[in-house]
C-alpha cells in the first residue's frame, strides 16, 4: 500500500513538473477593425496565401512557432520553410519578418493596423485586440 501511494504521488509530481502549454492568441493592431478569425483565415496569412494582413512571426525554432503553425496549418516548420521558399523564388511572396519575443511582437503587430501576429495570451495588453485563441 505504502508503495503504490509512493508511485502515485511520485507520478503527480512529475506531471506537476511538466510546463503547462500557454495558451495562443492571435492579434491585431487595436486600429484594425477585425474583432475575430478563424484558424484557417489565420494561416492563409501566415503562408502567403493572402496579402488582406501583414504577418509577424515569432523566431525560428521557438516553441510558440512551432505550435502555432502546427494549430492553425497542420505544419511542421520545414513545411512552412518550403512553402515561403517557393513563393520567394518564384517572385510571389517574403516570408513574414520575425521577432525574438512576445513583446517584440506585440509591439510590432500594435504600431501597424495590417499587421497580424501570435503571441502568448498572458503576453497581450490593450495596445492589441485578440481576434483567435487557439486551443
Amino acid at each position: 500500500m505504502k508503495s503504490m501511494m509512493t508511485s502515485l504521488l511520485l507520478a503527480a509530481l512529475a506531471a506537476a513538473a511538466l510546463p503547462a502549454s500557454a495558451e495562443t492568441v492571435v492579434i491585431v493592431s487595436q486600429k484594425n477593425p477585425a474583432t475575430r478569425m478563424f484558424s484557417e483565415q489565420a494561416a492563409q496569412f501566415f503562408l502567403g496565401k493572402s496579402t488582406m494582413f501583414t504577418p509577424i512571426d515569432q523566431a525560428e525554432g521557438s516553441a510558440i512557432r512551432t505550435e502555432f503553425y502546427h494549430k492553425v496549418a497542420d505544419k511542421d516548420a520545414a513545411q512552412v520553410k518550403a512553402i515561403w521558399s517557393k513563393l520567394e523564388f518564384t517572385g510571389k511572396g517574403t516570408p513574414p519578418k520575425e521577432y525574438h519575443s512576445d513583446a517584440e511582437v506585440r509591439k510590432a503587430v500594435a504600431a501597424d493596423p495590417k499587421a497580424i501576429g501570435y503571441i502568448s495570451k498572458a503576453a497581450v495588453d490593450d495596445s492589441v485586440k485578440v481576434i483567435l485563441t487557439l486551443p
